[in-house]
């Protein structure tokens, strides 16, 4: 018990909290772009998916991590683009069309890495984006803290929860999003154009999905099939979680990268629990987070409701 908590309470034990948490918190700042218009986004787990297929796929073939980095957004927005337009232009259920492109994201991503990589499991090992080195030497603090404070995905991702923040909360665009997904034909009598709105909005989501896909890739280095391992919707609680804002979704990110690490660390130190109690806190957690706060978080008004603009 000392060991665990010695681990725990460590400088290591932290920056590992915060690795994990990344492609959670940039997923669930695509669903919160998403869902604030009206649209949800179930598709998360395959945008995450395409997107680290596609960052690993151009970085191995042009050598440069930073294509690679770009390449993966874009595959993700166009992803996202495909379920937009089943979902708003041929008002598809929302969460058949997420669930239809999970499921495709699975199989394309399978097919294309047999093509490519000659193997259907994982592709090989790639560059990542280098870090910044804040901190000279070999030690290993200044390892950890170069590694994490310096990797320049995890200072974009903390820039683009508090930017999300700013535009969700405190810009026209924002207070237009908002409208769109509360009260889409009082939005529509005023003027606002909605479905374009949301298609905006999906686009967002897509883009920042396709970055947390990125994450997974550039953090193990290769595309493993099914990578993104259920984290689109560990990202769907959290938005639940956070209340539908960009900062308690964060929070409730970093809880479940804390519960995902400290299940890790538990395996690490040997400690005398059954391995599969241990595997089961993540889910364990988000079970519980979402029994204790779906009843208290009220979701916008028309979320998952398809409109036609007159």
């Amino acid at each position: 018990m000392d060991v665990l908590l010695a681990n725990i309470f460590s400088l290591a034990f932290i920056a590992q909290v915060v690795r994990i948490s990344i492609p959670y918190i940039l997923a669930a700042m695509g669903g919160v772009f998403s869902e604030r218009s009206g649209v949800n986004n179930i598709a998360l787990e395959g945008i995450m998916l395409v997107g680290a297929f596609i960052c690993v796929l151009v970085t191995h073939q042009t050598g440069s991590p930073i294509y690679g980095v770009f390449a993966g957004i874009i595959g993700g927005m166009l992803t996202s683009l495909l379920h937009a337009i089943m979902a708003i232009r041929f008002k598809v259920n929302q969460i058949i069309s997420g669930v239809a492109i999970n499921m495709l994201a699975v199989g394309v991503t399978k097919f294309f890495l047999k093509i490519f990589f000659g193997s259907s499991s994982n592709s090989s090992r790639v560059e990542s984006v280098p870090n910044f080195n804040f901190i000279s030497g070999s030690s290993s603090f200044a390892d950890t803290i170069n590694q994490t404070i310096g990797n320049p995905l995890i200072i974009l991702t903390l820039l683009i929860v508090i930017f999300s923040h700013i535009i969700i909360f405190k810009t026209v665009f924002g207070l237009r999003l908002r409208a769109v997904g509360e009260n889409p034909q009082a939005s529509d009598t005023l003027g606002i154009k909605v479905n374009p709105m949301r298609y905006v909005a999906v686009l967002i989501s897509g883009a920042l999905a396709g970055l947390a896909g990125v994450w997974l890739a550039m953090d193990q280095h290769q595309f493993t099939d099914g990578m993104s391992n259920g984290r689109g919707f560990i990202a769907i609680a959290a938005i639940i979680f956070g209340k539908w804002n960009p900062i308690g979704a964060s929070v409730a990110c970093l809880l479940f990268g804390a519960a995902e690490a400290i299940q890790i660390t538990l395996q690490s130190t040997g400690a005398n629990i059954p391995t599969q109690f241990v595997q089961m806190i993540p889910y364990v957690l988000t079970m519980i987070a979402l029994a204790g706060f779906i009843g208290k978080s009220k979701a916008p008004a028309s979320l998952g409701e398809a409109y036609e603009e007159h």
